[in-house]
């Protein structure tokens, strides 16, 4: 790509959004990637969230299943496994700097809900 080529983002289709359960995650296989998507509603700023489904501690594709919630001021996801928190803004995790989940950009395109 050269220096004057804007770089252009492409969105790939993850799911319907009556594939979503407000307040709760759900996965989606893209491009060969599991990918966790939360919708949350009542959240005042970005209301969906797409994050890796593995959790970097066990390796097990879990995070889907874990608890939406609120921890110092940031909007997390607990692992179901070990607990651990990851910040759905920038999946960073809360308890070990170390641990880090893939993020995408997510968006509704009418029906559609697309990553980034």
């Amino acid at each position: 790509m050269s220096a004057n080529t804007p770089h252009q983002r492409v969105w790939r289709h993850a799911c319907h959004r009556q594939d979503l359960v407000a307040n709760s995650g759900v996965v989606a296989l893209v491009d060969g990637a599991q990918v966790a998507l939360f919708y949350l509603p009542e959240d005042a700023g970005q209301s969906l969230y797409a994050v890796s489904n593995r959790d970097p501690k066990s390796g097990a594709n879990v995070i889907g299943r874990g608890i939406v919630g609120h921890l110092n001021g940031d909007l997390v996801v607990a692992s179901p496994l070990y607990k651990q928190h990851f910040r759905l803004a920038d999946g960073s995790c809360v308890q070990y700097p170390e641990q880090r989940l893939q993020t995408w950009q997510a968006r509704f395109n009418g029906d559609a809900v697309e990553i980034a």
